[in-house]
């Protein structure tokens, strides 16, 4: 049986150029979705899979982020005398404990398997989590859980993976596959953004990991991959000989929020999932129609 996996890494070092000027002071990983923002739904989905370690691999301007999982004695001190008992939990309930979240920096945009490297003394030698804040993802079963049942049963490197039309295979890392059942997929290797003339399949990958520590004597080398950039799934490729690794089908839909479309898609899908506000974005929504 595989090691537990009791720690998660979130790459949120970027600038988030896309969203300007919204994020000139502000980091996209607190871009609200509905009332909450991108990072705190990457956290719930991590502490509902049963991590443990917060792992946060920031950069400048990151403030925001670090402050959003502290307390706010100022705000829970007037949320408590005015007897705003749900208010205090919203901003309360879902907050890792003390000594469970961590941040170290990324000191130049090198690329994710770099982003990744830096957090390599707080993994130490376990099976660890990555999660992509941008990929918001819409499940029954919250996507990082899927992939930690998959984990307990084959080990190595379990990646979340989805079918993308061939023209997209550029965008994503692409798994070569080896077996197929149609949920889950062995891969006797992985490129990097590959032409779509020359990619081994259309199943890429997406922003939900759980990796062997041996990917970092790979990232440790600080090699350059596509882009000029440190891919994360270079070097996941590189321990294929020797760690199994399969791509899951996860069960959910995925939004991509480093995208405007994508980021106003995921408000309105979450919104249509609230009860407290289905109704009116469907009235609205309708508004909207065309003739």
């Amino acid at each position: 049986m595989a090691r537990r996996v009791r720690k998660a890494v979130f790459p949120v070092g970027g600038m988030g150029t896309r969203f300007l000027p919204a994020t000139k002071a502000m980091p996209k990983e607190m871009l609200p979705v509905v009332d909450k923002p991108l990072i705190q739904y990457a956290v719930e989905e991590a502490r509902a899979a049963g991590i443990e370690h917060f792992i946060f691999v920031t950069g400048r301007g990151k403030t925001a982020l670090e402050d959003h999982f502290d307390h706010a004695p100022d705000l829970e001190r007037t949320l408590r005398e005015r007897g705003k008992v749900k208010e205090i939990e919203a901003v309360t309930a879902w907050m890792p404990k003390s000594g469970q979240v961590s941040y170290t920096r990324q000191q130049e945009p090198l690329g994710l398997g770099h982003a990744i490297w830096c957090a390599r003394d707080l993994v130490d030698n376990e099976p660890f989590a990555v999660i992509l804040p941008d990929d918001l993802i819409l499940a029954r079963t919250p996507c990082l859980k899927q992939l930690v049942a998959v984990h307990t049963e084959v080990g190595g490197n379990v990646v979340a993976v989805m079918d993308v039309p061939r023209e997209h295979t550029r965008r994503y890392g692409i798994l070569d596959v080896q077996h197929d059942d149609g949920r889950l997929a062995r891969a006797r290797g992985l490129v990097e953004k590959p032409d779509p003339a020359t990619a081994p399949s259309t199943l890429s990958i997406t922003g939900r990991y759980i990796l062997h520590p041996q990917v970092f004597e790979h990232l440790d080398r600080q090699e350059r991959g596509a882009g000029g950039e440190i891919q994360l799934t270079d070097a996941i490729a590189q321990t294929i000989d020797s760690v199994p690794f399969h791509g899951l089908r996860f069960e959910g839909q995925r939004f991509d929020c480093g995208d405007k479309v994508g980021f106003l898609h995921a408000n309105i899908a979450f919104a249509l999932h609230r009860d407290d506000l289905k109704d009116q974005v469907v009235e609205v929504l309708k508004s909207f129609q065309l003739a």
